[in-house]
């Protein structure tokens, strides 16, 4: 049996969700250089990969309109979230405790039809933005912001937090981040929410494993601890980036938000993240962090060939919102869950249960004594 390691190179389904050709992504045949430099929004891209195609005026606003109408928390909710708000509990822990909690509270979420699983779609992608703002503001003592209705999807998240309306240029910036971050080939947290679709469980289950395993740091947790290399490196005595990096390399410590497993010269995202970065830092008056989040990529791309991934940027760019760092991933989450859901819907139509091999490397031919049969010392088996 040959072993891919992390199925590396191994081509397990079929999609027409998302696509990495000689170094391009594309979103159901939209490259991802389009979508973003033509403004399209972030709700056009939910139901470009929940129905790989592109909706009508009336189609988009009816899924408009079917976000705003699920977008709120009930009461219920919010007393579970203000129970989480404690120390040591990470946010994305919070995150995929209350999107489990979502599906205990839904009537209809053992329906497996289509009408049923849409509904559970649409409350699952229009709830999280609720959430991670709520929690934000909980844990400051501060009451939730309820949803607009007149807001978009990025809009409305960023009101949601401060209870005012985000100038015109930072709502444009975090729609570009959602389009940019929705999906991604099968990545692991994609792998993970269609494994589970493949034994025909419901939607909050799949969604569930899906947050359990971005939140790791190999994966969307990566753009949280980018954020604590920088203010490692601002925040010493002598801001040595070289010396730093040098360090971590010689420690053989990994060096967060560098290197892909499916990129070797550059990830097309980052370009956007980046420029994103430079002028949201010049915006806000922090340029010192765009310098050095430049410094770090020249230094790793001249010793060491690395190239930055998307968590890199993107760091700068979710700090310039006015977000605490360990929120990051959550709103990578807030994205990436559209996709999430549209391998969901695939997987589920394939109805074939994912259940790859192992091989073997333990012990063999190895002989059972039973515990009455072996000798005892002091009256304890052995």
């Amino acid at each position: 049996m040959e072993v891919h390691k992390g199925l590396a190179d191994v081509v397990v389904s079929e999609t027409s969700l998302s696509a990495i050709v000689e170094g391009q992504l594309s979103f159901s045949g939209y490259n991802i250089d389009e979508l973003v430099e033509k403004d399209a929004s972030f709700e056009e891209i939910i139901f470009l990969l929940w129905n790989s195609r592109m909706p009508s005026r009336e189609e988009f606003a009816q899924l408009q309109h079917d976000l705003h109408t699920h977008m709120a928390l009930s009461e219920s909710v919010i007393a579970c979230l203000k129970i989480q708000c404690r120390q040591n509990l990470h946010p994305m822990s919070v995150l995929r405790t209350t999107v489990s909690l979502l599906g205990v509270f839904d009537p209809y979420a053992e329906e497996m039809d289509e009408r049923s699983v849409y509904i559970q779609a649409i409350s699952i992608q229009a709830k999280i933005p609720t959430i991670v703002a709520a929690f934000a503001r909980l844990r400051k003592g501060l009451d939730p912001i309820a949803p607009r209705e007149d807001l978009s999807f990025g809009a409305n998240f960023l009101y949601m937090l401060t209870g005012e309306e985000a100038n015109p240029d930072l709502v444009r910036a975090y729609n570009h981040c959602l389009v940019l971050h929705a999906d991604h080939d099968l990545n692991a947290s994609t792998f993970t929410a269609r494994v589970a679709a493949s034994t025909l469980t419901d939607v909050y289950s799949c969604i569930t494993g899906a947050i359990g395993a971005l939140k790791g740091p190999l994966h969307g947790g990566a753009n949280e601890r980018v954020f604590d290399m920088l203010s490692e490196i601002a925040e010493s005595d002598t801001r040595d980036v070289a010396g730093y990096l040098k360090t971590k390399l010689d420690n053989k410590e990994k060096i967060m938000g560098f290197g892909h497993r499916v990129y070797k010269t550059e990830d097309p995202r980052k370009k956007h993240l980046k420029r994103m970065a430079k002028e949201l830092t010049q915006e806000f008056g922090k340029e010192d962090l765009y310098d050095l989040s430049c410094e770090v990529e020249d230094y790793l791309l001249k010793e060491k060939g690395l190239i930055p991934n998307v968590d890199f940027y993107s760091a700068t760019v979710y700090h310039c919102f006015g977000i605490e760092h360990d929120l990051f991933t959550l709103l990578f989450s807030m994205s990436r869950v559209s996709g999430w859901l549209g391998h969901v819907f695939e997987q589920k139509r394939e109805a074939t249960l994912i259940r790859p091999r192992s091989k073997y490397v333990g012990p063999v031919n190895l002989t059972y004594i039973p515990l009455s049969e072996k000798e005892t010392i002091g009256g304890n088996a052995q």
